[in-house]
C-alpha cells in the first residue's frame, strides 16, 4: 500500500533549494562586480586631478579594469571546472572581502 504524496515527510532539503541558493550567490557575486565597476567610475575625477590624466588616460584605466576582470573571470572558470566551482566562487568571494577591507583601512590624505 503506497502513502499519498501529500502525507508524505520529506528528508532533505526542498527541491530546487540548492539552485536557488547558487542563483543568490551569483546575484551577490555579481553586484559585487557591478559596485566596484561604480567605484572605478566614481574615482575617475580625483584620478584625472592626481595624474593630470587625459579623456584618453582614464578610457584606458577603465578598459584595464574591463581587461583584467575578462582575464580573471577565463581563468577563475577553468579553475572551477579543475577543483569545483562552489570553492572557486567562495574563495573569490573571500578574497575580495578581504581586498576590500584593506581598502576601507588603508590611510588616505
Amino acid at each position: 500500500m503506497s502513502t499519498p504524496l501529500a502525507t508524505r515527510r520529506s528528508k532533505g532539503p526542498a527541491p530546487g533549494s540548492g539552485q536557488r541558493a547558487a542563483f543568490v550567490a551569483m546575484c551577490v557575486g555579481y553586484s559585487l562586480v557591478l559596485l566596484d565597476v561604480t567605484a572605478v567610475n566614481v574615482a575617475l575625477p580625483k584620478i584625472a586631478v592626481g595624474l593630470n590624466a587625459t579623456v584618453s588616460d582614464l578610457q584606458l584605466v577603465v578598459d584595464g579594469y574591463a581587461i583584467a576582470l575578462a582575464s580573471l573571470m577565463l581563468a577563475g572558470g577553468k579553475v572551477g571546472d579543475l577543483i569545483g566551482h562552489k570553492r572557486v566562487v567562495l574563495t573569490g568571494l573571500g578574497v575580495f572581502g578581504a581586498a576590500s577591507l584593506g581598502c576601507a583601512l588603508a590611510p588616505s590624505k
